[in-house]
This record gives structure tokens, C-alpha cells and sequence, in this order.
């Protein structure tokens, strides 16, 4: 989800929720520590230089169980950092610790924000030389199921 996204969002909710996709919610009483920019330049497997950009959301479980965040105090800390830092409209990034620090995607389902479980992907598939996974047949889709019946001596 691109941050216009987010921001289109928090201007129509009474409230900022995030869900795992395991269903478990952030408690109520979370921060967003930080709203940020990531630049990632790196070089794959396949020898290709790279940059991607991220925005990125930082979550944290204070004691504070008092607080809630609202829209509108969400939306003013990401109009801050877009003028004060240059963000750009990417990709939102959600950092959230549960046993580590978990870095996710965002999706919005419902009236809440999902946090969807990242996986990791080779970017140069053809250069790396990981072998194209082969189809899986099931044996009895290959035999002819007209003449290979029980006892006709097909199989």
C-alpha cells in the first residue's frame, strides 16, 4: 500500500488499528515512533545493482495504556515528515516487534491496517542458478483412464 493510500485512509477512519495476519491486533496503546524513509542500494545475485525505497512506519508497545492514537495525529506526523524529510509516495513499510523486530507489508481490511508477513525472493532467478522447479503430475492423470481399468493389465 503507497502512503497516499494510508493517508486517503486515515482521513475516512475513527481510528488507527493494525491486525497481524494471524488475527492477533497491536494493542491499542501503541506508538508510531517513527515515520521515515529507507533507501535500500544493493547489488543481486545476478550481478544487477538495485535501489528501493520504502516508507516506513515504526510501531511500539509503550505502557502507556492511556494512549491511543488517532487519524488525524497519524496524518499530521506523516505531513511532517513529508515536508520536513522529502518522503516520497512509495510502498509503506511497517516495522512492529513481537519476538524481533518484524518487517511488513500493509494492506487495509475491514477497517483495520493488516500487517502482511514479508517473505524474502531471488531477484535474478536466470543468473543464479537456482533450477526451474519442475510440474508435478499426478501418475494417474498420465495413463489413458479409458483402457487401463482394473485388471485389464495396464498398470
Amino acid at each position: 500500500m503507497k502512503l497516499s493510500e494510508v493517508k486517503e485512509i486515515l482521513s475516512t477512519v475513527d481510528n488507527v488499528t493494525f491486525q497481524l495476519e494471524d488475527g492477533t491486533f497491536v494493542p491499542e496503546h501503541f506508538h508510531v515512533t517513527e515515520v521515515g524513509m529507507i533507501t535500500k542500494h544493493f547489488i543481486d545475485c545476478g550481478g544487477v545493482i538495485r535501489t528501493e525505497k520504502v516508507v516506513n512506519f515504526q510501531l511500539w508497545n509503550a505502557n502507556d495504556y492511556d494512549h491511543r492514537l488517532k487519524p488525524t495525529k497519524l496524518l499530521n506526523i506523516i505531513q511532517l515528515s513529508e515536508q520536513k524529510l522529502g518522503i516520497e509516495d512509495a510502498e509503506v513499510e511497517v516495522e512492529y516487534q513481537s519476538q524481533t523486530i518484524g518487517k511488513y507489508d500493509l494492506d487495509f481490511i475491514e477497517n483495520y491496517f493488516v500487517l502482511k508477513n514479508k517473505t524474502t525472493a531471488c531477484l535474478a532467478e536466470d543468473a543464479c542458478g537456482i533450477p526451474v522447479e519442475k510440474q508435478k503430475k499426478n501418475l494417474s492423470e498420465l495413463t489413458n483412464k479409458q483402457s487401463c481399468t482394473p485388471n485389464s493389465g495396464c498398470c
